[in-house]
């Protein structure tokens, strides 16, 4: 069985690490969005706004559900990789370069079925890229530097989607135009992330990789990592059913001009950025030193669940800024300390692509869906208050879902797998 490295890493590291993720965030959640409600807020025969909703939260959850399965597959993949150029890199690249390549036919399609395969293979390749990313934190982080890696990944979220938006709406690009920057900016990012890094090759590894594998979702059958792996999934829907749709809610729930609604977006995004990026550090540094990631990760479910609450009191502006300002630090929190936690339950020491795959697919999946159960609940009652119902009652259910899973130093040693010996 390896044995998982414990030497620190640098500030380079950090460095690189954190670019990688401001990458893939960008290109992933600035169409997200911005660009794809753009592209698809066109009346259908209904005439309606609402169709626009449901268009988008269809390509967005039918790219979610591509996602689920490419990032542990891939990752169970690099697991097995064995090449000169190391185990994660090369699907960082490839993945970096699938993506650009996507994202290039999404900014040129029309229509909602063309849109939607064409962002589809943008969701692969950002699955692809996580899932290899993220597995250097279990491969050469020890546990006291987990917290801060995870909080390079979740600050460079909320970051992320600053830069794409405020690029888009301040540059004033059109549609075609931020799609093309924003794959210039993962082909040149993503690859110069990955060659940089560092990536053991095989012949420098502490032992090879065991011939029997199980299935990319065998490690969901600990209990404990389990239990982190769906909390994280029900959480992320509960957070992108209101972020998802905020373009929209400004339009139609608070009935802003299109052009007053982009400018107010973005300013809702620098709050949500800023307490995000607070709450990440913070959070992340405070897990590292006391080891207690568990009980934050459910209060900080708790505090993104207050968020939907302040929007239903009184929806106006004012209350979404305030609303945003708390989805950050509970989101920020979250996220950060939940894939610190998760890093730590890992199953399988073999494994870490495939597991951390799991949980990045379970984030990603949530985030993706979010908008196709938001844009129903829409779409069901006309209005947005049966959204910030859910938002609040499955950010809460995500949050008691990872209470269930217990820290790896109160919990009993995990059994050997028969079918590994």
């Amino acid at each position: 069985m390896s044995v998982p490295p414990v030497a620190k890493v640098g500030r380079l590291w950090f460095l690189l690490f954190t670019l990688a993720w401001l990458a893939i965030w960008t290109v992933q959640l600035t169409p997200v969005q911005l660009l794809l409600p753009t592209q698809l807020d066109t009346p259908g025969e209904a005439g309606t706004w609402v169709y626009g909703v449901v268009s988008s939260g269809i390509v967005l959850g039918i790219g979610g559900l591509a996602g689920i399965v490419a990032a542990p597959l891939s990752g169970a993949l690099s697991d097995r990789t064995r090449s000169r150029w190391g185990r994660r890199r090369p699907w960082a690249v490839g993945a970096s370069w699938l993506t650009a390549l996507c994202l290039v036919l999404t900014g040129f399609a029309q229509g909602a079925w063309p849109i939607g395969l064409a962002w589809t293979g943008v969701s692969i390749g950002v699955a692809v890229a996580s899932a290899a990313f993220t597995a250097l934190i279990a491969d050469q982080l020890p546990e006291s530097q987990r917290g801060a890696a995870a909080a390079s990944a979740s600050s460079s979220q909320a970051i992320g989607i600053v830069v794409g938006v405020g690029a888009v709406v301040l540059l004033g690009l059109s549609v075609l135009a931020g799609y093309l920057v924003l794959a210039v900016f993962i082909a040149v990012v993503g690859t110069l992330a990955a060659v940089l890094l560092p990536d053991p090759r095989p012949d420098a590894a502490q032992q090879p990789v065991r011939e029997r594998r199980g299935l990319p979702w065998e490690s969901l059958r600990n209990r404990d990592f389990a239990w982190v792996v769906w909390g994280r999934f029900v959480t992320n829907v509960g957070n992108a059913l209101p972020t998802t749709l905020f373009l929209f809610f400004l339009m139609y729930g608070l009935g802003q001009p299109k052009a007053q609604a982009e400018d107010n977006l973005l300013l809702i995004i620098v709050v949500y950025t800023i307490f995000v990026v607070l709450a990440s550090v913070l959070a992340g540094g405070w897990s590292d030193r006391t080891g207690a990631r568990r009980r934050l990760t459910v209060v900080s479910a708790l505090v993104q669940a207050a968020a939907a609450v302040v929007i239903l009191v009184s929806p106006s502006l004012v209350t979404t800024m305030i609303a945003a300002a708390l989805l950050g630090v509970g989101y920020g929190a979250f996220s950060t300390v939940g894939l610190a936690f998760a890093t730590d339950l890992l199953p399988h020491p073999d494994d870490h692509a495939r597991d951390l795959g799991l949980v990045n697919t379970a984030a990603a999946l949530g985030q993706l869906v979010g908008p196709l159960v938001g844009a129903l609940l829409v779409a069901l009652v006309g209005g947005f208050w049966l959204l910030l119902v859910f938002s609040v009652v499955l950010s809460a259910i995500g949050g008691i879902m990872s209470g269930f899973a217990r820290d790896r130093r109160n919990a009993p040693s995990p059994k050997p797998d028969p079918a590994l010996r």
